[in-house]
């Protein structure tokens, strides 16, 4: 489909943020062999005014002949402790009559590095090196012209032998070229409303958004969700036509200038002179823009066009005052369906007053606006900025009215302190990154583990405000994918403290998650899958559809069958459904498994209860053979036999499509014949074929090895369909290949062995995979390439990473977790005591290495383990889990039962 832990000194002003380390420079003591004078002295270089023409800097006593004598200096960074060191950025003195050229970096452990073609204009020159451990860095200029050289400013990075807190290993640039449009987004907390980046790409998929590759910064949306976008803000010169657009307004921006992190963004727009720093609250943006030069500017916020996968139109913008103005619009013609119209509210303000707010509607400029309404229209706040000069602006959001916008605002962002709320951001995702904490494997693996993390907790945004008001756009006439809204709000139910008892949520699909988020957020962050579950639930009390994807507050139907029931009913297994009522779930989870339900069309689930099928569809078979499995558990764990009956009855109607020739599961028309017997072929599909699909039965592999003709025969032809798949690095596109794991149906395919008696078989495929599909930490690759959507595949891959899975997504009676081996010495699991007795799990493994994938031994709280399982409730005691690695498989480890499925 397509705890705080921060170490001493690391938490820093947001302006020496990176995407990785933090900059060490302002720690350091500043030499220099002279200064021209205090205003230029050479502790400037670490203050983070970079570029600013006559400010910030240091330059030297400088000297020149006419015979072509220049002086050249140099500067010293000096720590009270050894730092270990990789990488420099080096920031000339803006004004193109002084030119720093060349310098060599002289380190205290003897050796140098030469950094030449240093840019005369104050951007960036990155120095990149082994790293090495080191008391000071000298700087020792040997090319340059002019007189009073020097530089505005110097940045040092740490090593990841010093990376001092879990947002220090994220990488935001992972596979950008390849994601789609809300993969990359710097400006956002966990789930939160506002989710702003700068977009680089003008497109949904196929490396829209931000894309690694492009050298140009289109605007700021302050929307990246599912089928949400809007609201583009563009600081520029007042000389740009703003009538044109994305096209006039657009930059070239530089990687080297630029700085990302979870919650963080810096970066500088080289057409209009200014460097834009942005962090956030849950429901506000916050910007911060500093002037290079003396400059006429205008601040543009766009309310009109097509942004990534939806368009703006009908806004209206209301002037407040000099400081602040106010409006909405309406988010339509989004990709993938959902409400044909969905209202956005915000309130925008500036910490400085304005001299006029201008706009324009069309091609038509205003000079001055005070109310302003239709589409294609925008308004620019308008300054003229000395160089050095910074502008404040916050925008609030919601999706319910105006006057909620500016509550959100005032409850969450009152104060103007950009770097306490950056740092605040911070916190919050080192609290959430850290609840899972690592040991060993390689930089590349804990980088990719972090960011796997990072969007694992990223996606999915609230669209409730602060008070609990949130959209209902449920009812109304379905129109294939989309709907005719009637839009209401509504307000959340509220606890003992007065706040709402749980949020509500846009989302991507819940297609298949079973087998990644719905096991995942409930090892570390159970309130988010119990939140999740209560959303969806309080959707189905509003519109009586449990939504596969719900875009803002309402029904999209994207994807198949009712997939939401695998996510509540795992919630509710493991214990953790504490937010909504659990007989009302139920109810929900049954009814739209039922004709009138979100499972798909009354007639077409009437022929599947009779028959055992869904007519000429294999794909949708097995979803909702999976989805009754688990109603049926669920009824069973609440005594309700006449519906475990029923539904475990239908849970068992895959085998109809079972070929006893080719050993797969293929499509059956309504007259019970197989629609073709193409094994590689997505005809009767989703997304997926035999090859990968087969084993999507996770509930009853017992059940379909004894069809094929017992464990062997099964693991024999599913081992033959990953060596098939290896060469291609277990990645095709859609329907195409053997074994998929760019795509949901093959998230599974590698735990099967386990439930078939050959659990090696798991170990050995699963470290494969995390290596092959999910091992890449560039722009280009890291999953797949296909579809991370909101974090499956990063959930998929933390799981394979850390050696737990569950091949029934949790929705047993007793949920259990899988073992398979991690890729990392010790894990350790942060329990979240709101839901768990325990205080923490550890996961141990020894002997751990890349050829030492098998499992040898294990044991769980000293105690001897012989299954490849142990329950969900031995978990939640706390504990910890040993294993014993070896580069061949012990055959007799993890073979002595199999968890009871019902």
């Amino acid at each position: 489909m397509r705890y705080t832990i921060l170490l001493a000194g690391a938490l820093l002003a947001c302006t020496s943020a990176i995407a990785g380390p933090d900059n060490i420079a302002p720690q350091a003591k500043v030499t220099a062999s002279t200064s021209l004078n205090s205003k230029y002295a050479a502790q400037n270089v670490t203050d983070g005014i970079i570029g600013v023409t006559g400010k910030g800097q240091w330059a030297c006593e400088g000297q020149t002949t006419d015979w072509g004598y220049v002086r050249f200096p140099w500067i010293q960074l000096e720590w009270d402790k050894p730092q270990s060191i990789s990488k420099v950025i080096l920031y000339d003195r803006p004004e193109l009559n002084e030119h720093v050229a060349t310098t060599k970096l002289v380190f205290s452990d003897g050796s140098f590095v030469w950094a030449n073609q240093i840019p005369n204009n104050g951007t960036a020159r990155v120095v990149k090196f082994t790293a090495r451990t080191v008391k000071w860095v000298k700087f020792v200029v040997t090319d340059g012209t002019g007189k009073d050289i020097g530089f505005s400013e110097i940045e040092v990075f740490p090593s990841s032998k010093q990376y001092a807190d879990y947002v220090s290993w994220v990488d935001p640039y992972i596979e950008t070229n390849r994601g789609r449009f809300f993969f990359f987004t710097t400006g956002c907390r966990p789930f939160g409303m506002l989710a702003s980046a700068p977009m680089t790409r003008n497109k949904n998929q196929g490396g829209g958004g931000y894309n690694y590759n492009e050298n140009e910064i289109l605007s700021f949306p302050q929307i990246h969700d599912w089928m949400l976008s809007g609201i583009e803000v563009m600081p520029a010169l007042q000389s740009t036509p703003v009538t044109k657009g994305q096209e006039g307004w657009k930059s070239e921006f530089s990687h080297d200038d630029e700085l990302v992190q979870p919650g963080y963004h810096r970066v500088y727009l080289r057409n209009h002179k200014v460097w834009v720093e942005q962090t956030s609250t849950n429901r506000v943006g916050f910007y911060k823009f500093r002037y290079t030069d003396d400059l006429p500017v205008q601040i543009i916020t766009n309310l009109g066009g097509f942004v990534s996968n939806s368009t703006m139109a009908n806004a209206r913008v209301k002037k407040i005052s000099d400081k602040e103005f106010e409006g909405s619009f309406s988010s339509i013609k989004r990709y993938w369906g959902g409400p044909k119209d969905v209202r956005v509210f915000f309130s925008i303000k500036f910490d400085k007053p304005y001299k006029a707010l201008a706009g324009w509607k069309g091609s038509n400029k205003i000079a001055d606006v005070n109310v302003l309404e239709g589409d294609s229209v925008g308004v620019a706040a308008q300054y003229d900025v000395k160089a050095g000069d910074e502008i404040l602006m916050k925008i609030g959001l919601s999706y319910t009215s105006v006057e909620n916008a500016k509550n959100n605002m005032a409850v969450e962002c009152s104060t103007w302190d950009f770097d306490k709320v950056c740092n605040e951001s911070r916190t919050v995702w080192n609290d959430w990154l850290g609840r899972m904490q690592v040991t060993g494997g390689t930089t590349d693996q804990k980088v990719k583990f972090y960011t796997d993390l990072w969007h694992v907790l990223l996606g999915r945004h609230m669209n409730n405000d602060v008070n609990g008001d949130y959209p209902d756009n449920t009812e109304g006439t379905r129109d294939g994918n989309f709907t005719n809204n009637v839009f209401k709000v509504r307000t959340l139910p509220k606890g003992k403290d007065g706040k709402p008892r749980y949020n509500m949520y846009n989302s991507d699909a819940w297609w298949l998650t079973q087998w990644n988020l719905n096991v995942l957020w409930g090892l570390a962050w159970p309130e988010v899958q119990d939140e999740m579950s209560a959303s969806m639930l309080q959707y189905a009390e509003n519109g009586k559809l449990l939504p596969r994807g719900p875009a803002g507050g309402g029904y999209s139907y994207i994807m198949t069958s009712c997939p939401a029931t695998n996510l509540i009913v795992g919630t509710y297994m493991k214990g953790l459904l504490t937010k909504y009522d659990i007989p009302t779930a139920f109810d929900a989870v049954k009814r739209n498994a039922l004709p009138g339900g979100m499972l798909g069309a009354a007639d077409d689930i009437k022929f599947y209860t009779e028959k055992g099928y869904w007519p000429d569809n294999a794909g949708i078979t097995v979803e909702a053979v999976f989805q009754d499995f688990a109603i049926a558990q669920m009824a069973k764990k609440l005594g309700k036999t006449d519906d475990y009956n029923f539904f475990t009855k239908r849970s068992k109607g895959w085998k109809n499509l079972f070929d006893p020739e080719q050993k797969l599961l293929f499509p059956k028309n309504r007259e019970g014949k197989f629609a073709h017997k193409n094994p590689l072929s997505g005809a009767g599909w989703i997304e997926a074929n035999a090859w990968q699909a087969t084993w999507c039965v996770s509930h009853d592999i017992p059940g379909l090895a004894r069809l094929m003709g017992g464990n062997d025969v099964l693991t024999e032809k599913l081992n033959h369909a990953f060596e098939k798949a290896e060469p291609s690095d277990f990645v095709f596109d859609y329907s195409s290949g053997y074994i998929s794991y760019a795509n949901q149906p093959g998230l599974s395919d590698a735990h099967v062995f386990n439930y078939a008696g050959k659990p090696w078989l798991t170990q050995y495929w699963v470290r494969r995979v995390q290596d092959k599909a999910y091992g890449g930490t560039t722009p280009d690759i890291g999953y797949g390439g296909q579809d991370e959507d909101q974090g499956q595949m990063g959930g998929l891959s933390v799981l394979m990473a850390i050696g737990l899975f569950n091949l029934q997504g949790n929705v047993a009676t007793t949920p259990v977790y899988d073992i398979t081996s991690p890729i990392f010495d010790k894990v350790v699991i942060k329990l979240d005591p709101e839901y768990y007795p325990g205080k923490q799990f550890v996961i141990t493994t020894h002997n751990n290495s890349k050829d030492n994938v098998y499992i040898q031994k294990a044991t769980l709280n000293g105690k001897a383990l012989n299954k490849f399982w142990f329950t969900h409730a031995e978990y939640a005691k706390g504990g910890q889990l040993e294993l014993w690695l070896g580069p061949k498989p012990n055959k007799a480890w993890g073979v002595a039962g199999l968890p009871v499925a019902n």
